[in-house]
């Protein structure tokens, strides 16, 4: 079993990954910049240690990162989300210094990060994908080709992309040719590659993504799915689970694609398939090789903590439960909170907050609003 975890994050994923190492008993070491020297994830891990001065440059050095594990005794390391969480050189290096990775390997993380190669994966396992080109196009030529024969509208997509940047919707020609270079520049400048592909713009779809965990036994579920439709700017609002707008025929079938999915690349650990869903048809989206920001409202309507069963896989454990043992009760909704500009159409906006009122754990009732912040 695993004894003590480096937390290579920060923030309110930092604190729940401390919350479950002291529930499981095992020791906790945070990392911070001088920014974040007060932050809450420091005071309650174990032990904490600086990663220096810059705020960010501390969190995206793999090779730093693993060097402070080894030299304060840990066995594993947890990504968390953001960050370098489905980065494949972090993997490898815990892996070169004996250090667990509480995700998947690598390879998978490699594999499932480039949306072509894991377009390709999915057609291979028989999850149906939307149509789209076999690879990526080489240049706006063989895009604008690739557009004609699919049919517009058409999705333009980085494919190291995510988080909604490098995504443009054409709806002809015209369009497409203004928003290639655009893609490729904002493809190059957020994810270091210039490589795009092209998809059919399923219109008006549901946004289902289907929770998953896989251990080394050969042993994978899923825990159902959330309901992410409602969003702008291609940015999740709201998350439901799970959702409303399956019929229960449309859930058990969108987990067993889940379930495919995930041993046709030898996952393990937490991680998402993400579908669309339009006109009673699921198509594969992308898998995401973490566990996500939205994870808890799934362990609210199943009881399963997935950062523990994480920790337990990542020890060589199997799973703690079996797919008949997963049962939903209810709903949980997650709403992100976003300081946008309704003037400006909705654009983002700075603003200060002058109160704060911080949720309780589970079961918890909220605390008595803060002071006021400055």
């Amino acid at each position: 079993m695993i004894k003590k975890i480096l937390i290579a994050n920060r923030g309110e994923i930092a604190v729940r990954i401390v919350r479950a190492c002291a529930e499981m008993g095992i020791r906790s070491v945070a990392v911070y910049s001088d920014a974040d020297r007060q932050a809450l994830h420091v005071k309650r891990a174990d032990e904490a240690h600086g990663i220096g001065s810059d705020p960010l440059e501390g969190y995206l050095n793999p090779r730093k990162l693993v060097n402070l594990a080894v030299e304060t005794g840990c066995d594993a390391l947890h990504p968390g989300y953001g960050f370098l969480s489905e980065n494949a050189e972090l993997a490898e290096i815990c892996a070169q210094r004996g250090i667990r990775f509480i995700g998947p390997s690598a390879e998978v993380i490699r594999r499932m990060g480039d949306k072509t190669e894991a377009r390709r994966s999915m057609i291979a396992a028989g999850v149906p994908c939307t149509p789209g080109t076999e690879g990526n196009v080489a240049d706006i030529a063989e895009a604008l080709r690739e557009g004609d024969r699919i049919g517009y509208p058409v999705m333009l997509k980085a494919t190291s992309g995510g988080g909604g940047r490098g995504i443009r919707r054409c709806n002809s020609r015209e369009e497409l040719e203004q928003a290639y270079p655009r893609v490729i520049s904002e493809a190059t400048k957020a994810f270091g590659s210039a490589e795009v592909f092209l998809e059919k713009c399923i219109v008006n779809p549901k946004h289902i993504e289907a929770q998953i965990l896989a251990d080394s036994h050969g042993n994978t579920v899923h825990l159902f799915e959330r309901d992410c439709s409602i969003q702008r700017r291609n940015q999740k609002l709201i998350e439901i689970a799970p959702s409303p707008q399956l019929t229960p025929e449309q859930r058990a079938y969108i987990g067993d694609l889940a379930v495919r999915a995930a041993k046709a690349v030898g996952y393990e650990n937490a991680g998402t398939v993400e579908f669309l869903l339009a006109e009673g048809e699921v198509y594969f989206m992308e898998m995401n090789t973490r566990v996500q920001v939205e994870h808890t409202i799934t362990e609210e309507i199943t009881g399963i903590d997935i950062v523990r069963e994480q920790i337990r896989i990542a020890s060589g454990l199997p799973l703690s439960f079996a797919q008949e043992d997963v049962l939903h009760r209810g709903f949980a909704l997650q709403f992100r909170i976003n300081a946008e500009d309704p003037k400006n159409n909705f654009l983002p906006s700075f603003g200060k907050i002058t109160r704060y009122y911080a949720p309780g754990d589970r079961g918890c009732a909220p605390t008595r609003p803060s002071t006021p912040a400055t």
